[in-house]
């Protein structure tokens, strides 16, 4: 069997971590969580525990706010189904690694890091990879240069992993729903009928 991709996206507080939890716990097999959020103050630290206190105690956690390219094929080694909490977070942490290089730049090494991502995972036999994302980009235009990098960033990333997930879950006001197979198709030139 091959590799499961599955997205999971909403706005901030929209229930989407719930959500993939809940889709994780149902899935057999060893599980795993990847955390790539860091400590850096106490509001965050308590964001951290009410995530570790939902999650099963026998889910391993791998804290991973930056490298995951390096490191995803060592933790399938030791998981089936992995959570990977949260793309927005692990790209902010990339942008500020990378914020002295020039715009586009930036943006062509974060899509290389996330194609490697979905390709190690990809390259795995009957694994599940469950990623959570925020949708940004509803609102205005940002004022600041960084902030609209990183509204262009998570945009493209966004799009990179929908276009790889077998399905994609849109969660609003706590309500999920399985948007993937409801896209348009636009008709092909040709293909009358």
């Amino acid at each position: 069997m091959d590799s499961k991709i599955i997205l999971v996206t909403g706005g901030a507080r929209s229930g989407k971590s719930v959500f993939a939890e809940q889709y994780c716990a149902a899935c057999p097999g060893r599980h795993g969580y990847i955390a790539t959020a860091q400590v850096q103050d106490e509001e965050m630290a308590a964001r951290i525990a009410a995530h570790r206190r939902r999650r099963p105690a026998d889910w391993q956690t791998f804290e991973v706010p930056w490298g995951l390219s390096d490191t995803v094929n060592r933790i399938w080694q030791q998981t089936d189904v992995v959570l990977l909490d949260c793309l927005t977070l692990y790209f902010s942490n990339y942008l500020f690694a990378h914020e002295r290089e020039a715009d586009g730049t930036i943006i062509e090494g974060a899509l290389a890091e996330m194609t490697a991502i979905l390709d190690k995972t990809a390259r795995q036999q009957g694994k599940t990879l469950v990623l959570v994302t925020n949708e940004l980009g509803c609102g205005i235009v940002p004022m600041g240069r960084v902030s609209r990098v990183y509204r262009d960033l998570i945009g493209r990333i966004n799009q990179l992993a929908a276009k790889r997930s077998q399905q994609v879950y849109l969660t609003v006001s706590g309500i999920t729903m399985e948007i993937k197979s409801q896209m348009v198709k636009l008709p092909v030139p040709g293909d009358e009928a």
